[in-house]
C-alpha cells in the first residue's frame, strides 16, 4: 500500500513538472512537422488565399516585393498575447520601409472573439483565419507562436518556434527589411 502512494505521488510530480514546463517554456504544441517546417527555411513561402477579419481575401503572393513577417497565433495563447504588442509597434515603425505582418489566427472558436481582440488590441496588420491546409503547408505548426520570416522575393529567411524576446523580433525584420534594395513595382 505505501509503495503505490509513492509511485502515485512520484506519478503526479512528473505530470506536474511537465505541466509547468509547458506553461513557461512559451510554446503551446497545436500540431506536428518540425521536421518539414524547417526545410522550407531557405525555399519559397507556400502560397496560400485567407479570408481576413472584414471577409476580404488576402493571398500571399501579393505581399512580394514587402517583407513579410507571418504569424501563427491564437487568443487563448499567452506568449502570443504578449508578442502582439511587439507585432503592432513594429508595424508601425518599418511599415513605411515594406514591412508587412501578417497573423494567422488559429482558434477554433467563434470568429468574432478573434475580431474582438483585434479590435482590443489595436492590431493594425492584416489578421486571417487559418486552415489546416495552410499549416500544413508550413511544415505543420507545432506551437504557438509560430513565425517565419519571409524576404523581398517571397523566400523564408527564418522561423522560429514560440515566444522569443522582442529585441529578436525586430533583429529578425531588420533583416527581412534589408534582404533586397527596396519595394518592387
Amino acid at each position: 500500500m505505501k509503495r503505490k502512494a509513492i509511485i502515485l505521488a512520484l506519478m503526479v510530480v512528473v505530470v506536474a513538472g511537465l505541466l509547468f514546463l509547458a506553461k513557461f517554456q512559451g510554446s503551446l504544441p497545436v500540431g506536428s512537422g518540425h521536421t518539414a517546417a524547417a526545410a522550407i527555411t531557405g525555399n519559397s513561402a507556400p502560397d496560400f488565399v485567407l479570408t481576413d477579419l472584414q471577409g476580404r481575401s488576402l493571398k500571399l503572393s501579393d505581399l512580394r516585393g514587402k517583407a513579410v513577417v507571418l504569424n501563427f497565433w491564437a487568443t487563448w495563447c499567452p506568449p502570443c498575447k504578449e508578442e502582439i504588442p511587439w507585432f503592432v509597434e513594429l508595424q508601425k515603425r518599418y511599415g513605411s520601409q515594406g514591412l508587412q505582418i501578417v497573423g494567422i489566427s488559429m482558434d477554433d472558436g467563434d470568429q468574432k472573439d478573434v475580431e474582438r481582440f483585434a479590435a482590443e488590441n489595436s492590431i493594425n496588420y492584416p489578421i486571417l483565419f487559418a486552415k489546416d491546409k495552410v499549416a500544413e503547408q508550413y511544415g505543420g505548426i507545432e506551437f504557438l507562436p509560430t513565425t517565419f520570416y519571409i524576404d523581398r522575393n517571397g523566400v523564408v529567411m527564418d522561423r522560429v518556434y514560440g515566444q522569443t524576446g522582442r529585441y529578436e523580433i525586430e533583429r529578425n525584420v531588420k533583416r527581412v527589411i534589408a534582404s533586397a534594395s527596396g519595394p518592387r513595382s
